[in-house]
């Protein structure tokens, strides 16, 4: 804030009228903020009672077992018409006896086709009721998650809704605590003031509700529409949106509507989750952005901002460098180094941009803030691994996010046919890493109630490991891929981006 404030104030008494990138940096995202803080204060979830036929369908590849027993039974409890258990990919036992365990209400079926896409269309087509609701094989439901969920669809235009999400133990680590807080910000500002507009750009998928004559009409484009000469297996949830969006319907958010999921607990795994989602969320931005221009012009601005900023905020670090490196430029804070000696004005100045954007961040998170004042302390850490850590990997996936045809994490996943889906993927090689380790994710005592951290009831005081069992995991052959000249279209805007900005410095 201190900084945006002395550009601010030079760009405008200034004799050249410079301009500054991280004044526009930073008047972007007070100015989104604002827009989202304005919009979200209008938001109300349904209220009244909607009785709806629902299928829940939950696709599966390898789940703790405690833990799918936990999410299984939180389902059952609420008292959908049915239950789907789709496993993907190499037969499970174990996973089908845990299904077993709840029938008749939870049929399961098997497919050799891994991937999440192949799974949600096999459940799709067994499902009977009106409501069709995704679920991850991860994700606890809370009291009252169904009722709350299906209560926006009393209105016909209504085709989507998804619900509150927040991390399961998020005080296991500074990685969960972070998760849980983004999850949150988003909850209290995003969410909302697009679901004023009824038009969320991307209903999360952990638990997300569909008309289910909706996605039947959209199955076939959900299972192989491309863009930029590749199809994404990544990113299902926001191409559901998408669809859902584009045939007419309106979809919402309904913040009474509680689940609760996991969170990696290592670095290399939050990358390639980070990665994945960046990758998806901006190809389908700019595979939905002539429709948006057209009929969602303020989601476009959403969603186009979230591209731009991390462009931005990398030419003004560069910026930096090249004016400090030239001795180009206007030091703007000279008066504060000349009023003190040597390193006296240097710790003046530090200070000042610390204490400021600590500031500016915690205006920014006010409401989280309210809920939980303790992290008010850990704003710092925030601010940096929001900056730095999130930030390149934005720009990492939106360079390769034609790159990549396969689920990212999983090898062999649906890929619509393309030769070119696995090998040409970092994450991939990541994720075929040899060794034992264990399967995602959750290292807890023993199931827990999510709202209080306490252990469940009939749990006793032993303990339980809800680690998979060790697998023995194998490097599979890569098929010969292909190349994807369309792949060059991200560096190409990427590049005249940065080209544009140099004009600024040079």
């Amino acid at each position: 804030m201190f900084i945006f404030i002395l550009q601010m104030r030079h760009m405008i008494e200034g004799p050249h009228h410079e301009v500054y990138l991280f004044a526009v940096f930073s008047a972007l995202v007070w100015a989104l903020w604002i827009l989202k803080v304005v919009l979200s204060r209008r938001y109300r979830p349904v209220t009244a009672p909607y009785a709806v036929g629902t299928s829940v369908v939950v696709p599966v590849v390898d789940e703790p077992l405690e833990l799918f027993r936990d999410v299984l039974r939180r389902i059952v409890e609420q008292r959908p018409d049915e239950v789907i258990v789709v496993i993907n990919g190499a037969p499970n036992p174990d996973l089908e006896s845990v299904c077993d365990e709840f029938a008749p209400l939870v049929q399961r079926v098997h497919t050799p086709i891994p991937g999440k896409r192949n799974a949600v269309k096999i459940g799709t087509e067994m499902s009977r009721g009106e409501i069709t609701v995704l679920v991850d094989s991860d994700t606890v439901w809370t009291d009252g998650t169904l009722a709350e969920l299906v209560k926006p669809f009393a209105d016909a235009s209504v085709g989507g809704v998804t619900t509150r999400q927040r991390i399961l133990e998020p005080n296991r680590s500074w990685i969960t605590r972070w998760a849980d807080w983004l999850e949150n910000t988003r909850a209290l500002y995003s969410m909302p003031a697009q679901s004023v507009l009824g038009q969320i750009g991307c209903l999360p998928g952990r638990t997300i509700a569909f008309r289910r004559r909706i996605l039947v009409q959209v199955m076939d484009a959900f299972m192989h529409e491309k863009f930029l000469g590749v199809f994404l297996e990544v990113s299902d949830d926001r191409t559901l949106t998408n669809l859902t969006l584009k045939a007419g319907y309106r979809t919402v958010y309904q913040y009474s509507s509680l689940v609760y999921t996991d969170a990696p607990l290592q670095v290399k795994k939050l990358f390639k989750q980070q990665l994945r989602w960046s990758r998806g969320s901006q190809y389908n931005t700019l595979r939905m952005l002539p429709w948006m221009l057209g009929h969602a012009p303020v989601l476009a601005i959403f969603f186009l901002t979230d591209i731009i900023l991390p462009f931005l905020l990398f030419g003004t670090i560069a910026g930096w460098v090249y004016r400090a490196a030239t001795g180009t430029g206007v030091n703007l804070y000279e008066a504060i180094l000349q009023s003190g000696a040597g390193l006296h004005g240097w710790a003046w100045v530090v200070a000042l941009m610390i204490v400021s954007s600590v500031l500016s961040m915690a205006i920014r998170q006010i409401r989280h803030l309210q809920e939980k004042p303790s992290d008010f302390f850990r704003l710092p850490v925030f601010i940096i691994v929001s900056t730095l850590f999130l930030m390149p990997i934005r720009l990492i996936g939106f360079f390769r996010m034609a790159h990549v045809a396969g689920w990212g994490t999983r090898a062999g996943a649906y890929t619509a046919g393309q030769e070119d889906s696995v090998g040409d993927d970092p994450m991939a090689e990541l994720a075929s890493t040899p060794g034992d380790v264990p399967v995602d994710l959750v290292d807890r005592d023993g199931p827990r109630t999510p709202a209080t951290g306490t252990p469940a009831p009939g749990t006793g005081d032993g303990r339980l490991a809800l680690r998979a069992p060790v697998r023995q995991r194998t490097r599979v052959e890569q098929p010969r891929r292909t190349h994807n000249p369309l792949a060059l279209v991200p560096y190409a805007i990427g590049i005249m981006m940065f080209a544009l900005m140099a004009v600024f410095y040079v």
